[in-house]
């Protein structure tokens, strides 16, 4: 959702040149333009919900589900925390369950190691 929001603008300044049009020809050894689409004000407040929900995380943790929510793959993620690929995925998922679990108003023992965590969290799911 960040990536679909238009670019900010300083105030003042416009261009008076027009718009040019490219005919076929023009076109064929370019690369294409990323379409520029505005998402809607709900698609934004879904968004900015969502901004919240790591608040309350370790920060590797939280930086873990953000590289995954920004659809950075498991071998980038771990040179960046510094954790093996098995526990950079347990971390996101226990990540996952703690967030799952405060949006179901469920509170959560912080005695409980991360994979009892995850164990608890699936078979609650089940």
């Amino acid at each position: 959702m960040l990536k679909r929001l238009p670019e900010p603008r300083r105030q003042g300044y416009f261009s008076v040149w027009p718009e040019i049009t490219h005919s076929f020809a023009d076109k064929v050894g370019q690369a294409p333009r990323p379409m520029n689409i505005v998402p809607s004000p709900a698609a934004i407040s879904r968004m900015e919900e969502t901004l919240s929900w790591t608040v309350g995380l370790d920060p590797v943790d939280g930086k873990i589900v953000w590289l995954r929510a920004f659809g950075e793959r498991w071998k980038i993620i771990c040179w960046t925390v510094g954790l093996q690929r098995s526990a950079a995925h347990e971390h996101w998922l226990y990540a996952l369950c703690v967030i799952a679990f405060k949006l179901n108003g469920r509170r959560l023992n912080r005695n409980l190691s991360k994979r009892n965590v995850i164990a608890l969290a699936s078979a609650v799911q089940r």
